[in-house]
């Protein structure tokens, strides 16, 4: 069980949102609005309700407007500053390393955000602290099932659960395909070989399933991605749907 003192988290909001263009030639991809609100704000409540103590924010695409949204939430937030350099995921979190401390932290991805229902109890990010074994995982997962997202667009899902309890990756035809939701607790030492460049998490991933630690628990609740500006009616109807059925 993680350590629940000084949790830490790290939003990954330096992408330039390419697919979102023209939206993003003028505004970064985490404030694009949906539903009336920057996609980064629904996150920001889910930190909160947490009890995150330190949250820490990559900026690089329209960094100056991503600090001036963030700065009502300093010092509570800290910005890790990627102008000179755009780092990709893996590469953001290693730059980062030094602001996120010793402990298990949480990565979330600053395009994709979920609704949880009223009666939930414990919330997915309380869940993934409770479950995260540091002894066995490198990495824990929140993990949705095909019919509780919206804004998927790869066919099938990302990984399924081994019969041991472990991830794997999902290959077509195989059962019960399952959608990484863009949060994962990942322990810090990962980060102590890894490359000061640009890379993708997709590295960690995939070491920490040759490895057997990397493991997944299943959303509560209904998960939204917004790559596209198609993408952003069918995730504010999901809302206005889940707001009036839960």
């Amino acid at each position: 069980m993680a350590d629940k003192a000084g949790k830490r988290a790290m939003i990954l909001a330096a992408g330039l949102g390419t697919r979102l263009r023209p939206l993003t030639l003028t505004t970064p991809k985490p404030l694009v609005p949906v539903a009336g609100r920057p996609m980064i704000d629904y996150l920001i409540d889910l930190l909160k309700a947490d009890g995150i103590d330190h949250v820490v924010v990559n900026v690089h695409h329209l960094a100056d407007q991503m600090e001036a949204h963030l700065a009502p939430l300093m010092p509570w937030v800290t910005i890790s500053d990627e102008r000179e350099r755009l780092l990709d995921s893996g590469g953001g979190v290693v730059k980062a390393a030094h602001l996120l401390g010793a402990a298990p932290v949480l990565l979330i991805n600053a395009d994709s955000f979920w609704l949880e229902p009223a009666d939930a109890g414990e919330s997915n990010i309380a869940r993934l602290w409770s479950a995260f074994d540091p002894d066995t995982m490198d990495m824990l997962m929140l993990l949705a099932e095909p019919g509780q997202s919206t804004g998927h667009e790869k066919a099938g899902g990302d990984f399924v659960v081994r019969s041991d309890g472990r991830l794997s990756r999902y290959r077509e035809g195989l059962a019960d395909p399952l959608i990484y939701c863009g949060a994962m607790i990942l322990h810090p030492r990962l980060l102590q070989d890894a490359p000061r460049e640009p890379f993708s998490l997709n590295r960690f991933f995939d070491a920490a399933i040759a490895a057997g630690r990397l493991h997944g628990i299943r959303l509560n609740g209904h998960w939204l991605t917004v790559g596209t500006p198609e993408a952003i009616g069918a995730a504010e109807a999901a809302i206005a749907d889940f707001s009036v059925t839960r």
